[in-house]
């Protein structure tokens, strides 16, 4: 049985500082090191690259994994960064939502800069609670004028993208809830 040191409660420490090592200690230590190992290089190689693009989505946790598994189907799994933020491109071309934008240009120059992006794909979706916001109610009561109001607002986000960032190629779609995506623009 383990007796209290002097350095304190247990004798993990003290055995350390003591210079006394056993098995287990030297195993613990092991697997620290390999666990360290086996992390270190992956977050590592994620700072910078070539990467194909930046997804631009919406902050609504029913549409996280629909996303995830659009961009999977498209083999981009590891090959994008990411920018969520409610309404995705309504919420970087919205008036309502001004004060948010340059959050987003600044971040989309960084993803080009770190990750060398080929393009951005916006990923709007239906049932969208930033879309009332900015454009009322009426603007998404019917799926016909949901999808108008859409494409207005990645028409204008494909635009700004055009002036900002001329080489970058932009997709934008509509999601539905059940991760059904449809092109648009």
């Amino acid at each position: 049985m383990a007796q209290p040191h002097k350095f304190g409660g247990c004798t993990c420490c003290g055995d350390l500082l003591s210079g006394r090592l056993d098995r287990r200690h030297l195993l613990r230590a092991a697997g620290g090191l390999a666990l360290f190992a086996g992390v270190q290089p992956y977050m590592a190689i994620a700072a910078t690259g070539h990467y194909e693009a930046m997804v631009l989505g919406c902050i609504d946790p029913r549409l996280q994994e629909p996303v995830r598994k659009y961009t999977a189907k498209r083999h981009l799994t590891g090959q994008y960064s990411q920018f969520v933020i409610a309404g995705a491109a309504i919420g970087v071309v919205a008036e309502p939502f001004k004060d948010w934008h340059k959050a987003f240009w600044d971040n989309l120059a960084t993803s080009i800069e770190l990750h060398n992006i080929k393009k951005v794909i916006a990923i709007d979706h239906r049932d969208c609670g930033a879309a009332k916001i900015a454009y009322c109610e009426a603007a998404v009561a019917t799926k016909d004028a949901e999808t108008e109001t859409h494409r207005k607002a990645l028409a204008e986000f494909r635009k700004q993208v055009n002036e900002r960032q001329p080489k970058l190629a932009v997709e934008t779609g509509l999601m539905a809830i059940n991760g059904k995506f449809e092109r648009l623009g």
